[in-house]
């Protein structure tokens, strides 16, 4: 199960085309029902979960800067 995949998304994602040719190979109803589209989704999926990782590595590495300066802004409160 993929993310909804909305305008926004579309717009800012480096998967974009991935999900563009998943949404021309949906157009077939044929290809849908019948399995013609599983390669299209399945490099989609690739591509979005490589780019979640990429964020969630990213947020991380914001997370801990952030702790870092909380936690010198307390050892400096607490020393005062």
């Amino acid at each position: 199960m993929h993310p909804q995949l909305d305008d926004k998304r579309l717009a800012s994602s480096v998967c974009k085309d991935f999900i563009q040719a998943l949404e021309l190979c949906h157009l077939s109803n044929w290809a849908r029902l019948t399995g013609g589209c599983n390669k299209y989704k399945n490099a989609m999926n690739a591509c979005l979960h490589k780019e979640s990782l990429a964020r969630s590595a990213q947020n991380r590495e914001g997370a801990k800067e952030r702790q870092v300066k909380r936690d010198e802004a307390m050892r400096a409160f607490f020393d005062d």
